[in-house]
């Protein structure tokens, strides 16, 4: 008689927040996915201060595989993957976003990938056909920005939605700095990776929660995490000025080497130039620095990345 062959377990994260009207829809969504997949699968729906009855919804969905972990307040999309990777335990971890664009069909295909020996399956979002927006523009020119100044290589369109193996899930969950970027951490542990590109499906309804500031906030995250360049320019414009007052000052002093001081004309214009390209030089140095020692000031202080109000293991009735 051949031994028990133990099903592998995988987890999902799914960060929510305001996600009344889809919740459901996604969750019924998935489950045509995996229920007829050879695994033990478990949902940890992470609710990241929700106003708007989402957590309700949760509750209101009969199936004994979900946890929800209720946060005290609206901590962030990164933030909120990071409370359900936490607490997860199964061999592989899903992350994916509840408002329906990442393709739960696409869960076979990370899943046959991890178990082929990948420890991370990174989803690229492929939106070409998609019209030009603003978003889109900024979204290419940050990854642009960040591989050039960053020793860690970012995929241009990478998505929260991927697989890991337990071994890459512990080895980001050993990473506890506040201020998050999970798609340059993933990248940064170094772990077998391979790149399945998709395609975004529309959402279901509502509008996307990531608002302008909140793109720049994750971007200035990204940034000043990952790279020191900001202080290196600072310093090379400093440079520069050191060479162009140089060059002013031998400038002077060939008046002086030949007796034509009396052409040397005074110059208020050009001085006052001078002053406000040095200082305004000066204050952007200043703000680079401020920054940097703003984020270990917020690193030193050891405040949790977020606050569980209620913990998974305590499922709703």
């Amino acid at each position: 008689m051949s031994p028990k062959i133990q099903k592998l377990t995988v987890d999902l994260v799914i960060p929510v927040f305001n996600e009344v009207d889809v919740i459901a829809e996604t969750h019924a969504h998935i489950c045509t996915i995996i229920d007829s997949m050879p695994y033990n699968f478990t949902f940890y729906y992470v609710d990241d201060g929700s106003d708007d009855g989402t957590l309700d919804s949760l509750k209101a969905l009969e199936d004994t595989r979900i946890n929800v972990l209720e946060l005290s307040r609206n901590f962030g999309h990164q933030a909120a993957l990071t409370a359900g990777m936490d607490v997860t335990q199964g061999d592989i971890v899903i992350t994916m976003d509840g408002d329906g664009q990442h393709p739960p069909h696409m869960i076979p295909e990370l899943l046959a990938l991890i178990t082929q020996g990948y420890d991370i399956v990174q989803t690229q979002r492929m939106d070409e056909s998609q019209p030009a927006s603003f978003k889109k523009w900024t979204s290419r020119l940050f990854y642009r920005l960040i591989n050039s100044i960053s020793g860690t290589s970012i995929l241009p369109g990478a998505a929260d939605f991927r697989a890991m193996s337990r071994q890459a899930v512990d080895a980001i969950k050993s990473m506890p700095e506040y201020h998050r970027f999970l798609r340059g951490m993933v990248s940064w542990i170094g772990f077998s990776t391979v790149i399945l590109p998709y395609q975004p499906a529309k959402r279901m309804r509502g509008t996307s929660k990531y608002s302008f500031s909140k793109m720049f906030r994750l971007a200035m995250d990204a940034i000043f995490s990952f790279s020191l360049m900001p202080l290196y320019i600072g310093m090379s414009m400093g440079g520069l000025l050191l060479c162009l007052a140089l060059i002013e000052m031998i400038y002077v002093l060939s008046f002086w080497v030949t007796g034509s001081t009396s052409n040397l004309a005074p110059g208020w214009s050009s001085l006052m130039f001078v002053i406000l390209i040095v200082g305004g030089i000066l204050m952007i140095l200043l703000g680079f620095i401020g920054v940097y020692v703003g984020y270990i000031f917020q690193e030193v202080k050891r405040r949790p990345i977020y606050l569980v109000k209620r913990n998974a293991d305590n499922k709703y009735d």
